[in-house]
């Protein structure tokens, strides 16, 4: 799907690509028989890809008549008239030499974006005119040394052709290209789709083939529970069904997916929480879905992933993580202004009956960026078939509690005065994509952020490695969140919140958090956060630490911002963002603070504003309250 689901320098995840020694046995347990054979009942004589073939001028007719269909024919043409970057090696080397992920992604992913508006466009217009530029991509794909992509082959061992894996980018590709065999067909000339299904067929369907039929080790992705196992199996799966003769190899293809794809939904809480992020659930649930629908096509039915019961409560993330005014918290690596996806929040909106009236038609420009999803969502499916909600759901809860994860969202009532919105972060500091933020929050006003969590940095070699959290954005000090004794937080499943209190009603949300475990504070003998987000008037949340130590120490806590600030005479602070603004007021139990004003500069998107409240002087126990109001 374009933009959310595509290729793109943000959402590719992990940066290493190991292989799992522990995985060996699990991959080396055969698939059911039984399973295969029923499967293989299910499938068609003959394989077959998403959307119809270029030939059935009736069905291509339909969409060759929307306007935005049509501008794949000035796209297609751009791309002709304009000269291609090529793809050396030494570009491909940039990574392992400098660590820099960029200058490779982005040749490679302009050139691997040239395949739809060609295939579209050359079944739009049915003339040819585009084949000789197709046929010329396919050439120069299949000329590289490797289709997994640099960031994922550090020891370059890809590269040097002694191991052919599979990462997010070689899985797309292949799919794009089957997809492209699978509409063209007998288009192209025959030495072109030799190469094509020659290529697909070494570089992923046989190693994947291999790996889960236990003739070598699997790619660590088959047995993780974040994005990549399904962004991988959504492209090897589509890739199979649309390229492989045989049913019941196909079928093999499917129970592998079915097995496998029970790993990437354990990676939700029982609550359906995504703690890779907002952008990576469009991404990786995105691509569920994707995988989910392909097999339920190929299978007429029989197969139903997305009914799975693990798949519900994750199915209604997009849905309920949403703050205001289309906000949603950028936790972990995300986006400040990452929202759902359109299109999976369509597909979801339909197949579940949710009624959310945002996401009741669909925008075709959002799918047609990738053939697979260009064709899933431009022919009958799942989503078309479904009955919509007889009516429209009456607007976002007061909250979304995720209780297993600690994660609140607290919004207005309707039709109140009330202006700002929360989200409030318990979790621990060994999440998926992990930031170092137990305690995290963010204010919401109108459609501003204010008061934020500033969300991902831009990737380079250290962003997954042992020197991750040197990044400020990644660790602590990018987080509005405690200084305890002067040390930020420690990383690890031991840092986590634990919730002392969670009392809701109309009026006010109470989470109280006990966060001492996030800190490596010998002295630290209590830690805890309180929030109470206020509906009443135009609403306001207050944040209340209260630290005790066995000896006097430091403390102090942060905001963090991408607008501008002032002190008051009364010492209160005034944030501002845009049109939107905060009053907070600061109480530290008639101790002296101070506040010192940092910009945080790392290679990100954005480059927030730290506000630091520290005690002037070292303390036994003390308190900090912060009490946050719309300023008008």
């Amino acid at each position: 799907m374009s933009g959310t689901l595509g290729l793109t320098g943000f959402l590719i995840g992990l940066a290493v690509l190991p292989t799992l020694a522990a995985g060996v046995a699990a991959a080396k347990e055969s698939l059911d028989a039984e399973r295969v054979k029923a499967v293989a009942a299910m499938l068609a004589d003959a394989p077959a890809g998403l959307g119809k073939p270029a030939d059935d001028r009736e069905a291509w007719g339909r969409l060759a008549a929307m306007d935005v269909y049509k501008q794949t024919v000035p796209r297609a043409e751009k791309i002709m008239a304009d000269p291609w970057a090529e793809q050396t090696d030494e570009l491909y080397l940039d990574f392992s030499r400098t660590g820099t992920r960029t200058n490779w992604e982005r040749v490679a992913f302009k050139r691997r974006s040239y395949l739809a508006p060609l295939v579209l466009a050359e079944c739009v217009e049915n003339k040819g005119r585009f084949l000789p530029a197709i046929e010329k991509l396919v050439d120069a794909l299949c000329a590289e040394r490797t289709w997994v992509m640099p960031a994922h082959d550090r020891e370059l061992k890809n590269f040097n052709g002694a191991v052919t894996d599979i990462d997010l980018a070689s899985s797309a590709l292949a799919w794009q290209l089957a997809t492209a065999d699978h509409i063209l067909g007998g288009k192209l000339k025959p030495e072109a789709r030799t190469k094509l299904r020659d290529n697909v067929g070494r570089r992923v369907l046989e190693p994947y083939r291999a790996m889960f039929s236990g003739e070598r080790p699997p790619n660590w992705w088959m047995l993780t529970t974040n994005n990549w196992n399904a962004v991988c199996l959504a492209g090897v799966t589509g890739t199979a069904l649309a390229q492989i003769g045989p049913r019941e190899q196909r079928a093999q293809f499917v129970v592998a997916a079915e097995k496998y794809s029970r790993n990437f939904l354990a990676g939700f809480t029982p609550d359906g929480y995504c703690s890779e992020g907002l952008g990576y659930w469009d991404y990786g649930f995105g691509n569920y879905v994707l995988l989910a629908e392909t097999v339920r096509q190929a299978t007429n039915g029989g197969v139903d992933m997305l009914a799975a019961p693990a798949a519900k409560a994750p199915a209604m993330f997009g849905a309920r993580i949403g703050i205001i005014s289309g906000v949603a918290p950028a936790f972990a690596d995300c986006g400040v202004k990452s929202q759902p996806a359109p299109d999976v929040m369509y597909f979801l909106n339909r197949r579940f009956a949710l009624g959310l009236r945002a996401y009741d038609t669909l925008d075709y420009t959002a799918v047609i960026g990738n053939l697979d999803s260009a064709m899933l969502f431009s022919f009958p499916n799942a989503a078309t078939e479904a009955k919509p909600a007889l009516e429209a759901a009456a607007g976002p809860e007061l909250r979304t509690w995720f209780d297993t994860a600690g994660i609140l969202i607290g919004r207005p009532a309707p039709n109140s005065p009330c202006r700002m919105g929360v989200a409030l972060k318990g979790g621990h500091n060994a999440e998926h994509h992990n930031h170092n933020d137990v305690g995290s929050f963010v204010v919401v006003v109108g459609d501003r952020p204010v008061l934020l969590d500033p969300g991902n940095e831009t990737y380079t070699a250290r962003t997954f490695s042992n020197k991750r959290y040197d990044s400020k954005l990644l660790n602590s000090y990018g987080h509005p969140v405690p200084v305890a004794a002067g040390k930020l937080q420690r990383e690890g499943r031991e840092a986590q919140a634990k919730v002392l209190r969670a009392d809701f009603s109309a009026q006010a949300d109470t989470l109280q958090l006990d966060i001492s475990s996030a800190y490596a504070v010998p002295e630290l003998k209590a830690l805890e956060r309180t929030f109470v987000y206020s509906r009443e008037k135009a609403g306001s949340l207050t944040v209340a630490d209260r630290v005790e130590y066995k000896s006097p120490q430091a403390f102090g806590t942060a905001l963090l911002t991408l607008g501008t600030w002032e002190q008051l005479q009364d010492g209160s602070l005034v944030v501002r963002d845009g049109k939107a603004a905060v009053r907070v007021e600061v109480d530290a139990g008639g101790a002296a603070w101070t506040v010192q004003a940092e910009e945080i500069v790392e290679n990100a998107p954005v480059k927030p504003t730290r506000l630091g409240i520290k005690l002037t002087k070292p303390a036994v126990s003390a308190s900090i309250t912060m009490k946050i109001t719309p300023q008008e």
